[in-house]
């Protein structure tokens, strides 16, 4: 099942974060929220979820 790991507020900024988990190995969905025209939710698997919460931390610190 994939999870919600992030809402992004821009287009870019989701590509950029899927980039980053994806060059750490992580499977990665982005699709458009619901009800909101500009952000987008990043999935990942559930089992990778905890994993996925501590590498995203150090995308969020070194990139914004």
């Amino acid at each position: 099942m994939w999870t919600v790991i992030y809402i992004a507020p821009t287009a870019k900024q989701a590509d950029h974060i899927k980039d980053k988990l994806t060059e750490e190995g992580f499977l990665v969905k982005v699709r458009q929220a619901r009800g909101a025209k500009e952000q987008f939710e990043i999935l990942i698997p559930e089992t990778e979820l905890d994993e996925g919460q501590e590498v995203l931390k150090d995308i969020l610190h070194s990139s914004f």
